[in-house]
C-alpha cells in the first residue's frame, strides 16, 4: 500500500485575528461550519415561502398580513397575485435544491469531516476551499436581491425552460433583471461547487494516512468522494448555460429563442435559437443534481446506522459499488425529463430503460440496509430515527417515480402534483431527513455539547408524521389532473380537490413549525448543551478519534494510522464491542476485509 501520510502536510498556520479565525478562514472546519450556517438560513427562507405559497393554495383570497411590504405589485393589500405566486415558487425551489439539499450534505458536512475521516490535516487547497464558500454566499445574496429590484425574482420556476428564460420583460414580471440575476446567482453557485470539487477528489485519493486503504474509507467519506465527482461534471454544464441565458438578455444573442417567436402578441427579434437546447444542458445537470443532493444522505445515513446497530454494513463493498452505478447512470437518464418535449419515441425507450434500470442499484442499497438491520439491536436515538426515516421517504418517493420512467403514462402525470411529490420525497424530504441526522450524529464534535434527545424525538416524529401527511396526498392530486404551477382552481373538475389542498397546507404549516423546534435545540444546545465526550456514540472511524471539538490540525500534530476497516463492531476489545480504526490492537472478526 502507498503511504500518503506525507501528503497530508500542513498548508497555512493558525489564525491570529478574529477576521482570519471566523470570517475568512482557510479552516475546513470553519468553513464546513459557514455551509452549515447559509443553509439553515436558505432553508428557513425557503421554507417561509413554502408556507405563503400553500396558505394561497388553501385561501386564495384570503389576505396575508404584511406580504404587501415585501411586493406592492405582487401582493396588493396582502393578497397574492398569480404572478407573485410563481415567483415565490420559483425562488423555493432554487432555494431548497441549490443553497440547502446540495450546500448542507455535501458543502458542510463534507469540508467539515472528509479531512479528518482520511485522517488528514486540511484540504490541499484551502484557498480554493475558502473561496468555494464565499462564492456560494455572493450567488446566495444575488439571487434573494432579486425580491427588492425591478419587478422582482423570476417567475419561470427554478428549471427556467426556454424560450420564457430569455425573452426578457415581455413575458412578465422578473422574467428581465429577475432572470439575470438568477442566472448570475446559478452560476456563481456552480463556480463555487466547481471549487468545492476541486478539493474533495484529491484529499480523498492523495491525503490518506497510512494504512487508510480507500475501501477502509467510510461510507460518508465515499458518498462525498463520489458526489463532487458528479459536481465536477454537472456543474460545468450549468454555468456556461446560465452565461448563454445571460447573453440572451444582455448581449443580443440569441441561444435559445427561435425564430418568429410571438409572446404576448410581440414578434421578438430574435433568431436561430433552440428552446429544447436549454432543456438538454439544463437536464443533464438537473438529473446528477437529483443524486448530489440524495448520495451524500446514503453515506451519512449508513454510517449512522452501522454506528448504531453495533455490527459492519452487509457489503461495504456493493454499497460502495452502487453508489457509483447511481452516480454513473444518473447522466443516462436526464431525457425522461423532456418526454413530453417532441423527441422521438425511439430516444424516449433510449430514455426509458436506464430509468428502469436505475432503480437496480437503489434497490440494492435499500435491501443491504434492511438486511443489515434485521436482527440487530439498533440504539434507538435522533439521528438513527432520521436515518430510518431517511429509508421510509427514499423507498416511497422511489416507487412513484417507477412509475413516471415509462413515457405513456409520464405524458399524462407530467408537469402535475404527482411528479411534485416524488421528488419532493425522494430528493427533498429524504435529503433533509439525511441532514437532519447528520447533525444530530456529528454536532457534539462541531460543537462540542450534546443535542436534547428528547427534542430531537419530538422533532423525528411530528416531521415524519408531517411530511407523509402533506406529499403523499400530492400523487392523488397529480392523478386528479391538478397541474403543479397552477395558483388558483377555478375550473370545476379542481374544485372538489380544494379541501385536500387545505389540509395539506395546516400539514404544512404545523410540519414547518415543528422545524422550529430543530432550530431552538440547535441553538441551545449550542450555548448551553451537555459538555459531549470526544466519542459519545462509541463509535470507530476517525472524526471520534481526535479531541472534542478538533484542535487546527484536527490530529494535535500527529499522523493517525490505520490498522482496521472503518466499522470493526461486534467484537471483543478493550473499549468493549469495536475497535477504532487508528487503534493498534489486533482482533478477529469475520468481518475484517483484507
Amino acid at each position: 500500500m502507498h503511504d500518503m501520510s506525507t501528503h497530508a502536510v500542513q498548508h497555512h498556520a493558525p489564525p491570529t485575528s478574529f477576521i482570519r479565525k471566523h470570517v475568512f478562514s482557510l479552516d475546513h472546519k470553519v468553513i464546513g461550519k459557514q455551509y452549515y450556517a447559509l443553509a439553515l438560513i436558505a432553508a428557513l427562507a425557503g421554507m417561509g415561502l413554502s408556507w405563503l405559497m400553500r396558505i394561497h393554495l388553501g385561501w386564495t383570497n384570503a389576505a396575508i398580513p404584511g406580504l404587501q411590504l415585501l411586493s406592492k405589485n405582487g401582493a396588493p393589500g396582502g393578497v397574492m397575485t398569480p404572478e407573485y405566486y410563481l415567483q415565490l415558487m420559483t425562488m423555493h425551489g432554487t432555494i431548497m435544491v441549490f443553497f440547502v439539499l446540495t450546500t448542507a450534505p455535501f458543502a458542510a458536512f463534507g469540508n467539515f469531516f472528509l479531512p479528518i475521516q482520511v485522517g488528514a490535516e486540511d484540504m490541499p487547497f484551502p484557498h480554493f476551499n475558502m473561496m468555494s464558500f464565499w462564492v456560494t454566499f455572493v450567488a446566495f445574496v444575488v439571487l434573494m436581491a432579486s425580491f427588492f429590484v425591478g419587478d422582482g425574482p423570476t417567475l419561470g420556476g427554478w428549471t427556467q425552460y426556454a424560450p420564457l428564460n430569455a425573452v426578457g420583460a415581455v413575458a412578465g414580471p422578473g422574467q428581465g433583471l429577475g432572470v439575470v440575476l438568477w442566472a448570475t446567482s446559478i452560476a456563481l453557485f456552480c463556480v463555487g461547487q466547481l471549487l468545492g470539487a476541486l478539493n474533495f477528489i484529491p484529499t480523498t485519493l492523495d491525503l490518506r494516512v497510512k494504512g487508510m486503504s480507500l475501501m477502509r474509507l467510510p461510507l460518508s467519506a465515499w458518498a462525498w468522494f463520489i458526489t463532487s465527482c458528479m459536481g465536477l461534471t454537472a456543474f460545468a454544464v450549468l454555468m456556461p448555460a446560465c452565461i448563454l441565458v445571460i447573453l440572451d438578455h444582455v448581449a443580443g444573442t440569441s441561444f435559445f429563442v427561435p425564430s418568429n417567436t410571438v409572446i404576448n402578441d410581440q414578434l421578438l427579434p430574435h433568431s436561430g435559437g433552440s428552446t429544447l437546447l436549454w432543456q438538454h444542458l439544463f437536464w443533464f445537470f438537473g438529473h446528477p443534481e437529483v443524486y448530489i443532493a440524495i448520495v451524500p444522505g446514503i453515506g451519512i445515513v449508513s454510517h449512522i446506522l452501522v454506528t448504531n446497530m453495533r455490527r459492519p454494513m452487509l457489503s461495504h463493498r456493493v454499497l460502495i459499488y452502487s453508489m457509483g452505478a447511481l452516480a454513473v447512470l444518473s447522466y443516462m437518464v436526464y431525457g425522461h425529463h423532456m418526454f413530453v418535449s417532441g423527441m422521438n419515441p425511439i430516444s424516449s425507450l433510449a430514455f426509458s430503460f436506464p430509468t428502469l434500470v436505475i432503480t437496480i442499484p437503489s434497490t440494492i442499497v435499500v435491501l443491504i440496509w434492511v438486511f443489515s438491520l434485521y436482527g440487530s439491536k439498533l440504539r434507538i436515538n435522533s439521528a438513527s430515527l432520521f436515518a430510518l426515516g431517511f429509508i421510509s421517504m427514499f423507498v416511497s418517493g422511489g416507487v412513484s417515480g417507477f412509475f413516471l420512467a415509462q413515457p405513456s403514462i409520464d405524458i399524462m402525470l407530467h408537469a402535475t402534483y404527482f411528479v411534485v411529490g416524488h421528488f419532493h420525497m425522494v430528493m427533498g424530504v429524504a435529503a433533509m431527513f439525511g441532514i437532519f441526522g447528520g447533525t444530530y450524529f456529528w454536532f457534539p464534535k462541531m460543537a462540542g455539547r450534546m443535542m436534547n434527545e428528547t427534542l430531537g424525538k419530538i422533532h423525528f416524529w411530528l416531521s415524519f408524521v408531517g411530511t407523509y401527511c402533506i406529499f403523499m396526498p400530492f400523487h392523488y392530486l397529480g392523478m386528479a389532473g391538478n397541474v403543479r404551477r397552477y395558483s388558483t382552481f377555478v375550473d370545476d373538475f379542481l374544485q372538489p380537490l380544494i379541501p385536500l389542498h387545505r389540509f395539506i397546507t395546516v400539514a404544512a404549516l404545523l410540519t414547518g413549525a415543528a422545524q422550529l423546534i430543530f432550530v431552538y435545540n440547535l441553538i441551545h444546545s449550542r450555548f448551553w448543551g451537555k459538555l459531549a465526550p470526544d466519542n459519545p456514540w462509541d463509535a470507530t472511524s476517525l472524526e471520534w478519534s481526535t479531541a472534542t471539538p478538533p484542535p487546527f490540525d484536527n490530529f494535535g500534530g500527529q499522523h493517525p494510522v490505520v490498522y482496521h476497516d472503518p466499522y470493526q463492531y461486534g467484537v471483543q476489545s478493550s473499549t468493549g464491542d469495536y475497535v477504532m480504526q487508528a487503534s493498534p490492537e489486533q482482533v478477529k472478526t469475520e468481518h475484517e476485509e483484507k
